[in-house]
């Protein structure tokens, strides 16, 4: 059986944590680069999709709002729209 005494734990203990920090650190650009992707295939389908609309629109569109709006938050002055895309606007009441 083997038994670390807590002189020789405390740079084992200091290595893994290095260890795991170093691994965390790495594995960040991988998450943001994926997020960064998602979201650059979610504007390009919805430029495609807004490409693909009549230019000029007369009318309220369900199709369209489901397609480009996350979520309408309503607040005593103002309306928050965030969009699928992430983008999110203010608008004054």
């Amino acid at each position: 059986m083997f038994t670390l005494s807590t002189a020789t734990s405390e740079p084992y203990n200091a290595i893994a944590d290095e260890i795991f920090r170093l691994r965390d650190q790495k594995e960040k650009p991988e998450v943001d680069s994926y997020h960064r992707e998602e979201a650059m295939n979610r504007i390009k389908e919805l430029q495609d999709f807004i490409g693909s609309q009549q230019s000029k629109i007369t009318e309220f569109d369900e199709s369209l709002i489901q397609k480009l709006i996350q979520q309408i938050t309503v607040y005593d002055d103002h309306l928050a729209v965030r969009f699928k895309s992430g983008l999110e606007i203010n608008i004054e009441a």
